[in-house]
């Protein structure tokens, strides 16, 4: 059976260092997802997913799904968020983001990477670089996300700094992209307007929370019949009844 769920696809945890530190705890996310009227929320952090595992049992036990995930950087600083069904794939990928992730957090600089376990205690601090972008070139990026069963999303596409048009103009012909995101300060009819050679990919907006007032502060309304990345496929891919609803 058909249903909506509302999803906020786009949020950071406290392993992302730009965050609220005393505020992007997993329990905290999901007690505020649900107060947001959220069905299905994912956490993408910088190039990591280390807080999945608190984060899906904290939303586990709320009755929210939560979809592991993280923003990739690539080489030429696009971030790209990559959504998938199990942590296992997740953290394939994580694996291979790593081994192409140079340089080493300066906490004064930018800040905690703070892991943390179910139980919101502090597991160890994240020494890589988050911040930064990987050497893996965009197309790679999509592919090691594909590769995993994934969806690849070029997030927020109509700001300035870290997305593909700000860094190359343009979205590359024949590049495998699930759907484009919009910011929160973009909406989908101005997106349109903005990017009229686009129309051929679905568009989403999330919130890309760093503090818990951000979160459900944009969003997208899926019809599906479960929350999952077949799912969500197949909403935006408009295939078997499911699409998107629209955003807000």
């Amino acid at each position: 059976m058909l249903r909506a769920y509302r999803a906020d696809l786009h949020i950071h945890s406290i392993l992302s260092p730009c965050t609220e530190p005393a505020e992007m705890s997993p329990r905290a996310i999901v007690r505020r997802s649900l107060e947001a009227g959220l069905q299905v929320i994912a956490v993408c952090d910088h190039n990591s997913c280390e807080n999945f595992p608190a984060l899906h049992k904290a939303a586990q036990d709320a009755g929210l799904a939560a979809l592991a995930g993280m923003e990739i950087t690539t080489r030429e600083e696009i971030h790209i968020l990559g959504l998938f069904e199990t942590e296992a794939h997740a953290l394939e990928v994580q694996g291979v983001v790593y081994e192409h992730l140079p340089g080493r957090n300066d906490e004064k600089t930018f800040g905690c990477q703070v892991v943390v376990n179910e139980h919101e205690e502090v597991v160890s601090f994240n020494e890589k670089l988050l911040i930064g972008a990987t050497t893996l070139p965009l197309e790679a990026v999509v592919e090691l996300i594909h590769s995993r069963g994934g969806l690849a999303i070029a997030s927020h596409i109509d700001r300035e700094a870290y997305s593909i048009i700000s860094q190359l103009g343009f979205v590359p012909p024949g590049l495998a992209l699930d759907a484009l995101e919009v910011s929160p300060a973009t909406g989908l009819d101005e997106a349109r307007r903005r990017f009229p050679g686009l129309d051929h990919l679905p568009f989403i907006s999330s919130s890309d929370a760093h503090s818990l007032d951000g979160i459900g502060r944009s969003s997208t309304a899926f019809l599906m019949s479960a929350a999952g990345i077949g799912e969500m496929r197949l909403a935006l891919g408009g295939k078997e009844g499911r699409k998107v609803l629209g955003v807000r």
